[in-house]
């Protein structure tokens, strides 16, 4: 685990400009929000809502790009064998890219909103530290337990895995409403997006740092009890497609379902 966290690590610390590019472009983005809601004369607290939530993009990027097609891209340059033949846990090797991405992108996370609050002069005022701390860690055990799960339901799909991502990345920045509160989409289609765990860690978040209880989807202490379960279920369900996918090769000599 700390083998496969390593390169994650250390890589940022030799490309310098990936840490430059990572945190001042997504500032663009975050931008063009922020002036389109004075624009409207929206509530000066949605500047908030969006700078926490494009500082949060990284995170979904990384398990997204990093996380869920990791297997399938190792495979591509062959390195997949190599981890299925070593002795050791496949878990350790998806837990060691889940540490060091969330390393290296809590760097740029954590840059990007220390810029976004200095520059559009955002006010924010933790009601509760520890509440606050505990749905951020639930909100990355869960979201990179996904991409875990991701890793091998990709794989089973070839070549399909790089346009899954593509098509799940834009659609997210919706229905998870990382830019906006999430209510704001109705209830029912608010509560199908809460299977993303980054939407309920959003909307508890913004509850805890701007004290808008008003704006948000369910009580905190609900939400963190749904976090709870999602992280649960999706480091369950990692295992078990971790397990599929070396019991389909082990049987069948393959690595993808049969219409790849």
């Amino acid at each position: 685990m700390v083998g496969r966290a390593y390169p994650r690590v250390i890589g940022g610390v030799r490309e310098p400009s990936w840490l430059f590019f990572d945190t001042f472009l997504p500032l663009l983005g975050i931008a063009a929000f922020i002036l389109y809601y004075q624009a409207i004369g929206a509530p000066e607290v949605f500047a908030g809502f969006v700078v926490l939530g494009g500082a949060m993009t990284a995170y979904w990027l990384n398990v997204l790009w990093s996380m869920a097609a990791q297997f399938y891209w190792e495979k591509e340059v062959g390195n997949l064998q190599l981890y299925l033949m070593a002795p050791m846990s496949r878990m350790a090797v998806l837990a060691g890219m889940a540490l060091g991405g969330m390393f290296f992108t809590s760097v740029r996370a954590f840059s990007t909103l220390l810029l976004g609050i200095i520059i559009f002069q955002v006010e924010m005022v933790v009601t509760s530290p520890v509440s606050l701390a505990l749905v951020f860690v639930l909100t990355l055990i869960a979201l990179y337990g996904m991409g875990m799960m991701f890793s091998s339901l990709y794989l089973l799909y070839g070549r399909e895995a790089w346009h899954l991502s593509s098509l799940f990345q834009e659609p997210i920045y919706l229905v998870s409403g990382f830019y906006f509160p999430v209510r704001a989409l109705g209830f029912w289609v608010a509560l199908a997006a809460s299977i993303i765990p980054i939407t309920l860690g959003l909307d508890a978040m913004r509850q805890l740092l701007f004290g808008q209880e008003s704006m948000g989807f369910l009580p905190i202490d609900t939400e963190i009890l749904i976090l709870l379960a999602l992280a649960i279920f999706f480091i369950i369900g990692a295992r078990f497609a971790l397990n599929f996918m070396e019991y389909l090769g082990k049987r069948e000599g393959r690595l993808t379902l049969r219409w790849q």
